[in-house]
């Protein structure tokens, strides 16, 4: 591996520190009393001013990370990093043992190293309260430089500039851990996210209902529409997958006696990777015995509700949806619209003939589907165009909070029938700033509906859709067959309520270590292809259906991998030449019949 002149410095520098004895890795405890913004916060000049008569000067223990070393001959001024905040250090040749200023701290430590300091707070001349050092440690040598940033305030206009500023978001999101000790707001953002996590546990737990775990490793996944990730177990022999929801093991409890469950944890899709999507992602899903899905729409409201007090405040919350930001409402109640209602307003086609209590046929569906350029193919039931004319018609105009309610059978196999409106189930989706937050039902406690209901996805299945569930779970319906409760469930997107409440553009934002591409892609190359929705699934069906060297693609990516709904990226195989490949993809585009897409090619590592 070659090193970069820094990385050479540095591995020099703690060579040369064991050769003085000083171990660039202590193990012994470093035991911090203070932080940063505490002494900031708690120091006062009349009260601890160490010259000054009468004080009570405040000793301190803290640790952090070295930042902007300023050496000036016997003394130096050094900031300090930890969690909080910064603080600026004093450290003065005299005040330290024999040999350590000049032969270690001037010419062995450099920026980025963390160090342990102990000494008292006072204030500079220059106004700035500080530390003076009587004690310094190396508690870990840092052997590769972090990016320097410098924030320059303009004294005239107040306007503020950073210079060498880290915002590549390749960089950021595979890099988190540098990221994080650059970005104090990206710590933040993760703080805030763990308090809403903890809001939502706290409010579930006052009203009485237990916090459980269920198996991530399944014989069976179900629960949900979706492409499951497989896996062996060698000593049984046997396939397993990892979990694509939590419902079906939840609702076995309720069968056992439990009148509310809920659970947080990791789910796995095996899907594309996008601004709103992330493979691994996270939960929560809860079920109440003898209530209904009116009920939860009630729960919810008062959920969000507190969860924005808790975070921001307020119910009032600023959230970015393309170059607009929109305050979001989450104080109860929230709107209720049915979805053939919102789907009849948006595109003034009326799908649901509520005196004959029937969902209009597949065909009349799909025609519809296809005049608002929805590609249909065979697979798709008259459920999944349904919910394709929602997603493309409607859910993007929802900024507000609104409950979507009463869905097709067909689309909500675990759901219980509507109890007035033939063919629908009792279900809702909370959607805010353009996207689902939550999904729940009147849960289905009929066995005999059940296993009807999983034969049609088994039915599906076997005409093509890939995320239908092909196998029956004859546990799950043995389960209900010994009598579950009526019940109400609900499953709540953590990643996307962490985005609208933090009001962050990317899902990988809110995730420390998103799911991304191999860092380097010999024999792969990536044209990004820009253009509008429908355009970039035409392109991306033709490209798969005409290319074998086509891998696959990733939505809402821009030049560098920012964020940009209009964005595609295709990636195609090569063991010859770039060009080649390049040539291939535009071919692709033209053979679309999309000639006037710009494409671009990304700066990856390819072998040639």
């Amino acid at each position: 591996m070659a090193l970069t002149e820094q990385e050479q410095i540095r591995r020099d520098h703690a060579a040369a520190l064991r050769e003085k004895g000083v171990d660039p890795y202590p193990a012994a405890e470093w035991a911090v009393t203070h932080h940063a913004a505490d002494i900031l916060d708690q120091y006062e000049d009349d009260r601890h001013d160490p010259e000054a008569d009468g004080t009570e000067p405040i000793r301190v223990v803290i640790a952090g990370r070295m930042l902007t070393k300023r050496v000036m001959g016997k003394a130096s001024f050094f900031h300090l990093a930890d969690e909080s905040g910064q603080i600026q250090i004093y450290v003065k040749r005299d005040n330290l043992p024999e040999g350590v200023y000049n032969e270690v701290f001037k010419r062995l430590l450099d920026t980025g190293d963390w160090l342990g300091i102990e000494g008292t707070v006072f204030r500079t001349r220059m106004g700035e309260v500080s530390v003076e050092a009587d004690r310094l440690v190396l508690l870990s040598k840092s052997l590769r430089p972090l990016p320097v940033e410098k924030t320059v305030t303009d004294e005239e206009t107040g306007e503020t500039r950073t210079f060498n500023e880290v915002s590549d978001p390749e960089f950021r999101y595979r890099q988190r851990y540098a990221d994080l000790a650059l970005h104090p707001e990206v710590r933040e953002v993760f703080k805030t996210r763990h308090r809403i996590v903890r809001t939502i546990q706290r409010f579930l737990d006052d009203a009485g209902y237990v916090e459980v775990e269920t198996p991530a490793l399944q014989p069976l996944y179900g629960g949900a529409a979706a492409r499951p990730f497989t896996t062996h177990h060698n000593a049984l022999d046997m396939p397993l997958f990892l979990r694509i929801a939590d419902e079906l093991y939840l609702k076995r409890l309720l069968v056992g006696g439990f009148e509310g469950v809920y659970e947080i944890a990791k789910d796995f899709r095996n899907e594309g990777l996008s601004r709103f999507h992330n493979p691994e992602f996270t939960m929560l899903e809860l079920y109440v015995a003898f209530r209904d899905y009116d009920w939860m729409m009630g729960l919810v409201e008062r959920m969000f509700e507190a969860v924005a007090q808790a975070v921001r405040g307020s119910t009032d919350v600023p959230r970015t949806v393309g170059d607009e930001t929109h305050t979001l409402d989450f104080s109860a109640p929230f709107r209720r619209v049915p979805i053939f209602d919102a789907i009849a307003e948006a595109t003034g086609h009326q799908l649901y003939d509520a005196e004959a209590g029937r969902v209009a046929d597949r065909d009349a569906i799909a025609a519809v589907a296809r005049e608002l350029g929805i590609e249909v193919d065979d697979s798709m039931g008259a459920g999944k165009l349904v919910d394709e004319i929602f997603g493309e018609a409607v859910e993007p105009t929802l900024v507000q909070p609104t409950f979507i309610t009463d869905y097709p059978v067909e689309l909500s196999p675990l759901a219980k029938r509507h109890r007035a409106k033939p063919g629908l189930v009792e279900r809702f989706e909370l959607i805010a700033a353009g996207k689902e937050l939550c999904n729940a039902f009147s849960e289905l406690n009929d066995p005999l509906d059940q296993r009807a209901r999983f034969e049609d996805q088994a039915g599906l299945a076997e005409a093509g859709d890939e995320e239908a569930t092909r196998e029956i779970d004859e546990d799950y319906l043995r389960a209900l067959e010994y009598g579950m409760p009526p019940a109400a469930g609900l499953g709540v997107g953590i990643d996307r309520l962490a985005m609208v409440m933090t009001d962050q553009p990317s899902i990988r934002d809110v995730l420390l270590f998103p799911l991304l591409r191999p860092e380097t892609l010999p024999n792969q190359l990536a044209v990004v292809v820009k253009g509008d929705t429908a355009t970039l699934r035409e392109l991306e069906s033709a490209v798969r259906s005409a290319n074998d060297d086509f891998l696959g693609v990733i939505d809402g990516v821009g030049s560098g991998y920012g964020s940009g709904d209009d964005h595609v990226a295709l990636f195609f195989r090569t063991g010859t030449h770039r060009g080649n490949v390049l040539a291939l993809a535009k071919a692709a585009v033209i053979h679309a019949g999309l000639g006037a897409v710009a494409t671009e090619e990304l700066d990856f590592s390819i072998e040639e």
